[in-house]
């Protein structure tokens, strides 16, 4: 399929799931719209090879997506840059790990601030373009926990279930409209973050970072490999086919099996 003519604002961009999305979406023509922390030089860098590479026009904001302000200026950016926000992928997050009654409050509210609320604040800035232009769509990066629960993950695992239930209620909003909203819900993905967490492990346990690997996704997902980023961009690319102009409200899980146990 083409995205030629589309532009995509893609949140949390600057790596992992989030670059691999956008990078799938340039790949079929969709002018970006980056968002992300990190190093000014290095992020212009990946500006300008996205640009290079697929032929797009790479715009940046670097809004804080717990600041509902700069998330709105973030969509009227991309609308005045790019000419319209035709895709949305709410893909930013943050992780805390603790018990329910040793949670930290403070970490409670920034999770649900950009893992749920920072989702709803992006679709209710995009949406009204979507619909009068007739055509969106809105692709919200979920979890394999929105969909089940581990432990010492209260408030990721509530914010995610309280996107996969937005996401529900978005489709249904617009599901008489050329706009659609659904979530993919990943297992484990390796990025980077979780790299980290690999070679702390192989350290650990005085094995190699293969070895480590397969122990760390083995524990939850049945295929003993991680998803990709790109496996996940290539979904949400067919999300935004013709093909899909009939899929709304789903949470599609690409978890390895997680879920089918």
């Amino acid at each position: 399929m083409s995205l030629k003519g589309k532009s995509a604002v893609v949140t949390g961009s600057t790596s992992g799931i989030g670059l691999g999305i956008a990078r799938a979406l340039a790949a079929e023509g969709a002018d970006l719209m980056l968002n992300g922390f990190g190093d000014p030089a290095e992020i212009k860098a990946l500006q300008d090879g996205l640009s290079a590479e697929f032929g797009v026009r790479v715009g940046y904001h670097g809004a804080d997506m717990s600041k509902p302000d700069q998330i709105a200026d973030l969509i009227a950016t991309a609308g005045r840059e790019l000419g319209k926000v035709d895709i949305l992928v709410n893909n930013a997050g943050i992780q805390h790990v603790a018990p329910v009654d040793a949670f930290p409050a403070e970490r409670w509210d920034a999770v649900i601030a950009i893992n749920l609320s920072a989702v709803f604040h992006g679709i209710s800035a995009a949406l009204p373009g979507m619909k009068e232009r007739g055509w969106g769509r809105i692709i919200n990066i979920a979890s394999v926990h929105g969909l089940v629960a581990s432990v010492n993950k209260s408030a990721y695992v509530a914010a995610k279930h309280g996107v996969i239930g937005l996401t529900k209620v978005t489709a249904l909003e617009t599901a008489e409209t050329g706009v659609t909203c659904n979530a993919i819900c990943p297992g484990w993905v390796l990025t980077p973050l979780v790299q980290k967490q690999i070679d702390a492990l192989a350290a650990a346990r005085g094995v190699g970072v293969d070895e480590a690997a397969r122990e760390l996704v083995g524990e939850k997902q049945p295929s003993k490999s991680f998803v990709t980023p790109d496996q996940l961009g290539a979904l949400a690319v067919f999300l935004c086919s013709d093909a899909a102009s009939n899929m709304r409200g789903a949470a599609l899980a690409m978890d390895g099996g997680w879920t089918a146990q």
